[in-house]
């Protein structure tokens, strides 16, 4: 159910998740230094570097200081990832639930006695109606999955953004500006990878809509009444696994709220050295930091996945 124009966006996605995980796949693996490993691993953590990792040492020249700041951003700009999530997801989960309310609501479709009757006048096989039956529920459940998974990104964002500007208490730290548009890109990525099973017929119900609406007029369309019971039923009807994965959702959500609540108090203590972090290349750099900087840190611990790297 593809609208001409958009069948090429779920394979864009995907080739831009690819491009955008091989750098860390590459990272991880013993690329000799022959080959330019080495090069590619101090590329790499130049361009994920932020806080410490980004500041240069008191030995750096000015002249190194300055060339190093002209490609970086404030670390305070994280609120610009989490404005750009917030816009990205709400405009895709208010259009697809919409369209979802609009057509492919209720989630359960006729009596088996209707279809049956409907069947044989129509002098159609059972079986294959059957079939068309079964292809149209998991349509409709696979539209209203997709609207469920878009309101945990929502929560997620909106969550992320509240913390970003009442919890976190961020120091003139810059970050690199690869960095930073990698981070915009995941968060405009993100949400359009939950729904793009889902944009082309919504994108098509829309713009069959503004048509309608210019011919007729304001005055001679419906009225639009939306049933609150009708737009949350068919969150409900989904299947078990959906609700195992909202309640592990929820865990992790309390556990980073609580994380992050520690966090934000290490910021408050402007003598406080400890630094944690999770993400990928600055986990790496801030691994070799500590290596760096206290003598007595064991070796024998992993930056990120352990017995690996």
């Amino acid at each position: 159910m593809e609208s001409e124009g958009w069948p090429a966006l779920q394979p864009l996605l995907c080739f831009a998740w690819i491009a955008a995980t091989l750098p860390i796949i590459a990272a991880a693996l013993p690329i000799p230094t022959a080959v330019g490993g080495h090069l590619l691993r101090r590329l790499l953590s130049a361009f994920s570097s932020r806080g410490k990792t980004v500041r240069p040492s008191p030995a750096s020249s000015s002249g190194s200081s300055s060339s190093k700041a002209k490609f970086t951003v404030p670390q305070k700009y994280f609120m610009h990832f989490y404005v750009v999530g917030v816009l990205a997801t709400t405009i895709l989960l208010l259009a697809i639930w919409f369209y979802a309310y609009m057509k492919l609501t209720p989630l359960l479709l006729e009596s088996s006695s209707y279809s049956t009757i409907f069947s044989h006048l129509v002098g159609s096989n059972s079986f294959s109606f059957g079939r068309v039956r079964s292809r149209t529920m998991g349509h409709k459940y696979r539209v209203w999955r997709t609207v469920f998974a878009l309101l945990l990104m929502e929560v997620q964002v909106l969550r992320r953004l509240y913390e970003t500007e009442h919890v976190f208490h961020y120091s003139p730290a810059r970050m690199h500006i690869v960095g930073y548009l990698t981070g915009l890109f995941y968060y405009v990525a993100a949400p359009l990878s939950l729904a793009s099973s889902c944009i082309p017929e919504a994108a098509e119900y829309f713009q069959g809509q503004v048509p309608e609406f210019v011919v007729k007029g304001r005055a001679r369309m419906p009225d639009l009444v939306i049933d609150s019971s009708s737009l949350l039923q068919p969150l409900l009807k989904l299947g078990w696994t959906q609700w195992i994965g909202a309640v592990i959702f929820i865990w992790g959500s309390l556990h980073q709220i609580r994380c992050h609540a520690i966090l934000g108090s290490l910021r408050e203590h402007k003598d406080s050295d400890e630094y944690i972090t999770n993400l990928s290349f600055a986990a790496v750099e801030t691994y070799n930091w500590y290596l760096q900087k206290f003598e007595d840190y064991p070796r024998s611990r992993y930056a990120i996945i352990p017995f690996v790297c």
